[in-house]
């Protein structure tokens, strides 16, 4: 039994490189290496050095290359996965693999805030907190799961939250699922997994639909808007509070929604879009009359995740419709 390491660059993988800044150079061996108390966690960890890139440049067909070979790791005898990558996108890919990882097996995502180079550096204790969840029988069932700071975080619900600060993941509608303890994985809450969802060869082989997110701002008249529909196939929207919009953005949204989905989610951070409180012209029950669908809990960041992969599945309004509704 073992668990496979794949390791995706990033700040925790980056050395100095002549004054000109940090760049991802260490290799998976140089990271177990530098991690204190590793090789006391009982299990050997297969290292495999996939992408040493920084997270920004990750696309979809790279990470659910990367979950295919996290899932065949597994089917090979492996208890858990654990992949370290950069933070700017860890929220996306994780909730990516969360998405259509089919195992009891937990798939861990880390990283570090701080570079090796730092005082500080975050990077060994991220790592070595995430092969203890990894391996620990607690965390079967869980999915995909986000480790830092000895916080676990459900993929599903995790965002970055902070630019800079070791404390930057958090779960801002649920908390964290659990933590580790003095090297004890305390899971607190487990809460139920959706059924996971097939991989669409579009995805994986780089034709992916594009879908476009829109923030909505102070006095927006959606010019940006023009012709989104000619290049694109989907859209989300985040819109102010609880799903709304100015008045004069409502229609050309609702003629959006007409030629492709369009996804309505907030801007706010944390809290769902509402459904049928408010009923002023750009209100989130005007919006749905429009055709919008309603995005719930999700932020815009992963809606904009599922509708990608939904539609490079085939996905119709109805389904997508429907995704949405279990998802969000």
């Amino acid at each position: 039994m073992s668990i496979a390491l794949f390791t995706l660059g990033g700040t925790i993988a980056m050395a100095g490189h002549g004054g000109a800044g940090v760049v991802a150079r260490l290799t998976g061996a140089d990271l177990t290496a530098a991690v204190p108390g590793l090789a006391d966690l009982g299990v050997p960890l297969e290292v495999r050095d996939t992408h040493a890139v920084p997270s920004a440049h990750l696309t979809f067909p790279q990470l659910l290359a990367v979950v295919g070979a996290a899932s065949s790791a597994v089917a090979a005898g492996a208890e858990g996965v654990v992949v370290t990558q950069g933070t700017d996108t860890l929220e996306e890919t994780a909730y990516l693999a969360d998405l259509v990882w089919a195992h009891e097996a937990p798939l861990v995502f880390t990283g570090a805030m701080r570079n090796p180079t730092l005082a500080g550096a975050d990077g060994p204790a991220n790592l070595l907190a995430a092969a203890r969840v990894a391996a620990a029988p607690e965390a079967r069932g869980l999915g995909t799961l986000v480790v830092f700071n000895d916080e676990i975080h459900a993929a599903r619900w995790v965002r970055k939250t902070h630019s800079t600060s070791t404390a930057t993941f958090a779960s801002p509608n649920a908390g964290p699922l659990g933590h580790v303890i003095e090297g004890r994985v305390r899971v607190l809450t487990t809460p139920p997994r959706h059924a996971p969802r097939p991989v669409p060869a579009a995805a994986q082989e780089g034709d992916t639909p594009r879908v476009a997110l829109y923030t909505v701002s102070l006095d927006d008249d959606g010019v940006l808007l023009d012709g989104l529909a000619d290049t694109h196939q989907g859209l989300v929207v985040a819109g102010f509070g609880v799903g709304h919009v100015p008045g004069t953005l409502a229609p050309v949204l609702g003629a959006l929604a007409e030629r492709v989905p369009v996804v309505l989610t907030s801007r706010s951070g944390s809290g769902s879009v509402l459904r049928h409180t408010y009923g002023a012209v750009g209100s989130e029950t005007d919006l749905r009359r429009r055709g919008l669908i309603d995005g719930g809990l999700l932020d815009p960041y992963k809606a904009r995740v599922l509708l990608r992969l939904l539609l490079a599945g085939g996905a119709d309004r109805e389904a997508v419709t429907a995704a949405f509704a279990r998802h969000g």
